[in-house]
């Protein structure tokens, strides 16, 4: 079975959109996305995912901490790789972190990360991860070099991006990058390494996405906050976990 990783940071961006200060200080502000979180979990979610951005521009700290305390499944945390977020997830102590490349000005994290060119801060913080017994995720493009790097640094699990992938879904390259993360699955689990993969996966694409071989998990976010409009959390949390394995 594949499991689901619910990250629910566009619950934030709702939030702060409205609540921006009060976000950071408490107090009654709409939507809570630990409350959502609760209700994801209630309904199958495996896991709760959040990205602590430099910027704050959704998740808050306050978030991460309470999330911490209240979740019955696993927290993973998004984080860019760099001495300040190594700090706080040593403090946080969640069950794995994602290491992704993160950018400004970007709306959502866009591709994967690159090990090869970031290879000793890369290095430095799955060493502290894993000395402190927090499993480190690699966010990556199904390329083989950042593949096999990835494992000889001795980060346990990577996480594929699939945004290219569903960037082309509807057009002529979908095949080709279906076949580059089927060929990234089949290298990273030769290298003994867990796969997961995740971006830009929706109630169309995961028809295809779930048979990608030796999947153990997808973190899905936009498309269940955005179908949770309609029809509730719950129902859009289950509704994607029986795509997911059916």
């Amino acid at each position: 079975m594949i499991l689901l990783g619910l990250n629910i940071d566009h619950c934030a961006t709702v939030r702060q959109a409205r609540y921006r200060d009060a976000a950071t200080r408490g107090g009654a502000v709409e939507p809570d996305p630990v409350t959502l979180a609760l209700l994801g979990e209630r309904a199958g979610a495996d896991g709760i995912t959040v990205h602590l951005r430099e910027d704050r521009r959704h998740i808050q700290e306050r978030d991460v901490w309470r999330l911490r305390e209240d979740i019955a499944t696993r927290l993973n945390l998004e984080m860019a790789c760099t001495p300040a977020m190594t700090a706080f997830a040593l403090k946080l102590k969640p069950e794995t972190v994602c290491i992704v490349p993160e950018n400004r000005q970007e709306i959502s994290t866009e591709g994967g990360l690159d090990v090869v060119g970031n290879r000793k801060a890369v290095r430095a913080c799955i060493d502290a991860m894993n000395a402190a017994g927090i499993q480190t995720s690699l966010f990556i493009d199904p390329d083989e070099a950042q593949i096999e790097l990835a494992a000889k640094l001795g980060a346990p699990i990577v996480e594929l991006h699939t945004g290219a992938y569903a960037n082309a879904y509807f057009g002529q390259k979908r095949a080709k990058e279906f076949q580059r993360l089927r060929l990234g699955c089949v290298r990273a689990h030769e290298l003994g390494l867990t796969v997961n993969a995740g971006h830009g996966i929706n109630y169309v694409n995961i028809a295809e996405v779930r048979t990608l071989p030796h999947l153990h998990e997808l973190n899905i976010g936009h498309s269940i906050i955005s179908r949770a409009l309609f029809t509730g959390i719950e129902e859009a949390v289950r509704e994607m976990r029986v795509r997911m394995n059916t």
